[in-house]
């Protein structure tokens, strides 16, 4: 019965999640900000110092629909 357990035991280890560094809030945010910037077209770059910044990330989006380039937008924006 204790090779049962200890297989059981082990069994629930590895399928427990486990999470090296978990995210804070603010991480979490900035990690959304830079997907959308990314979706709009913005060069990773730009996309990370503007989503870790406090630039309008709609703002961010709609200069580039309007016609500025990515990095006009991001000279605007910071």
């Amino acid at each position: 019965m204790a090779g049962f357990v200890d297989k059981e035991a082990k069994r629930r280890e590895m399928m427990a999640p486990t999470a090296e560094h978990p995210q804070s809030e603010r991480e979490k945010v900035e990690s959304w900000r830079l997907h959308v910037l990314v979706e709009a077209g913005y060069p990773l770059p730009l996309a990370e110092k503007i989503a870790h910044s406090e630039a309008d990330l709609h703002r961010a989006v709609e200069l580039v629909l309007a016609g500025c380039t990515h990095e006009t937008a991001a000279e605007i924006l910071l």
